[in-house]
């Protein structure tokens, strides 16, 4: 089940990249309900998903620890 999480997780910011600021509202969200090696994970998807998409870079931060 947590990877279902982690999967859904990654489709709802896909969906939401378009818009900055539901972007940060939705990683918040994520980071708050995912289990520390899920976070890990998402970190690194976020960082190749968020490349070419510098509007997002600043989110980045919502997720290092």
């Amino acid at each position: 089940m947590p990877r279902a999480m982690l999967d859904y997780t990654k489709t709802i910011l896909q969906k939401v990249s378009f818009d900055a600021k539901l972007f940060a509202k939705e990683l918040q969200k994520a980071v708050s309900r995912l289990l520390p090696s899920e976070i890990e994970e998402l970190k690194i998807w976020l960082e190749y998903f968020i490349l070419d998409k510098p509007e997002l870079h600043p989110t980045l931060i919502l997720i290092k620890e």
